[in-house]
């Protein structure tokens, strides 16, 4: 499922990432790898706060929908 409908407070592992390969590898330098754990801590109606990798990081619900868990 993708990220944007995952519950908030619930660990999850990153299974693919569908995107362009210029903002797949943006994603990857954030630490959005395939295999790694994300928490989503707050939503709203623009985007996430997640974290991954002990920092928190705010997409935008277009990107979470790219990110599978």
């Amino acid at each position: 499922m993708p990220l944007s409908l995952a519950t908030i407070n619930e660990d999850y592992r990153i299974v693919k990432i569908n995107y362009t390969e210029n903002k797949k590898q943006h994603l990857n330098d954030l630490g959005f790898i395939e295999g790694s754990k994300v928490k989503v801590l707050s939503s709203n109606m623009n985007g996430l706060i997640v974290l991954i990798k002990d920092a928190r990081i705010a997409i935008s619900k277009e990107v979470a929908m790219h990110i599978m868990v």
